[in-house]
């Protein structure tokens, strides 16, 4: 089997996470894996094993005639049978395969907000559905649709998992109190719901506790960044909440938390949340896309409606107050991830799906 996972940069999202993911995994476990940068490069590409075979397209536009034949001549070269293209990388997976109609294209969508949209919102992508063999779906809302609305009929829900071989390095060092931090892994923008936990921490007055709250993701320096750090500076909380920018070295970062925090209006399938287990936080997530399945409330972390400030506020209480909760949280949450998404279970998935 010889496969090529494509994906438009190589920033520090969700969905370039398991682009990455997967290529490595399957490098192990297949003739050829190969990783395709469409767009740009970014702080991922130290994270891609050496035995994946990548190439960066350096595409300027949407339909770019020299990327289009640089992927071209990539597939016919190492004889590619399935483009696992992730997300909007769809459209030129589409545009080689009108010059190869032999190759395989696999979609796979990540975006938990599709769920709420409606076809003409999505066109374009439901016209070339026509071209795909296969639709990967990270959650049931996203499968629904897809079955619902595409123009492909096999659609399979894959779920997202993490992996302990990334980067192990040591660099950043979290500011505050050991045991008393909380660590929130996003990018800085919509959906991902920042301010419901920056109130939540400033009405609990938890810095009077001694707690801080950490926020790791790509700065945009834009009206939604400027927000929180005006909310940031109102409530002169600059010496509880940090912002770090995007950082290569989560494991270390997570294992200098004892909280994690997930607060989205919108998810997909988060691999935040699979990266905060295999660092054993105790955890409060939003409960929407897959987040309600992954955690099972009270048991291995506990949820709350993103919409609803006093539900952030009282779970977070719950963990904040409770040392041995957070520990029983961590660790049976750890142990249903190991059983559920560890890299073996889910890449057998992978494979079986790709047949």
């Amino acid at each position: 089997m010889r496969v090529v996972q494509i994906i438009d940069s190589l920033n520090a999202g969700g969905a370039e996470r398991m682009a990455v993911n997967y290529a490595n995994a399957l490098s192990n476990k297949i003739k050829f894996s190969g990783l395709i940068a469409t767009r740009a490069e970014g702080s991922l590409k130290k994270q891609i094993n050496g035995k994946v075979s990548y190439l960066f397209l350096e595409k300027k536009k949407s339909v770019d005639f020299q990327a289009i034949f640089r992927l071209r001549k990539y597939i016919i070269q190492n004889k590619i049978e399935i483009i696992h293209a992730h997300s909007s990388s769809f459209f030129i997976a589409v545009l080689v395969k009108l010059t190869l109609p032999g190759i395989r294209i696999i979609w796979h969508d990540h975006y938990g907000t599709r769920a709420k949209e409606s076809k003409k919102e999505n066109r374009v992508l439901i016209f070339l559905s026509l071209f795909f063999s296969s639709i990967f779906v990270v959650n049931h809302q996203l499968e629904n649709w897809s079955k619902k609305n595409m123009k492909c009929p096999k659609v399979t829900f894959i779920p997202n998992f993490t992996t302990s071989q990334n980067s192990d390095e040591k660099i950043t060092t979290l500011k505050g109190t050991s045991g008393k931090r909380i660590v929130f892994l996003a990018n800085l923008k919509k959906p991902k719901n920042h301010i419901v936990v920056l109130k939540a921490f400033q009405e609990l007055k938890l810095n009077e506790a001694g707690w801080s709250l950490h926020l790791i993701g790509k700065d945009y320096f834009d009206s939604y960044s400027d927000l929180l750090k005006e909310f940031i500076k109102l409530h002169s909380l600059e010496n509880y909440i940090h912002l770090y920018g995007e950082k290569n070295d989560i494991r270390h970062i997570l294992s200098q938390a004892s909280i994690g925090v997930l607060a989205s209006t919108d998810e997909g399938f988060p691999v935040t949340l699979i990266e905060y287990a295999l660092e054993n936080l105790a955890v409060i997530s939003t409960n929407v896309g897959y987040c309600s399945v992954i955690i099972q409330n009270d048991n291995n972390g506990l949820l709350f409606d993103p919409s609803s400030i006093s539900e952030v506020k009282k779970q977070l209480l719950k963990l904040v107050e409770d040392e041995s909760l957070r520990k029983k949280a961590g660790d049976n949450f750890k142990q249903s991830v190991l059983e559920n998404y560890s890299e073996e279970i889910v890449i057998e998935k992978l494979i079986l799906a790709y047949k």
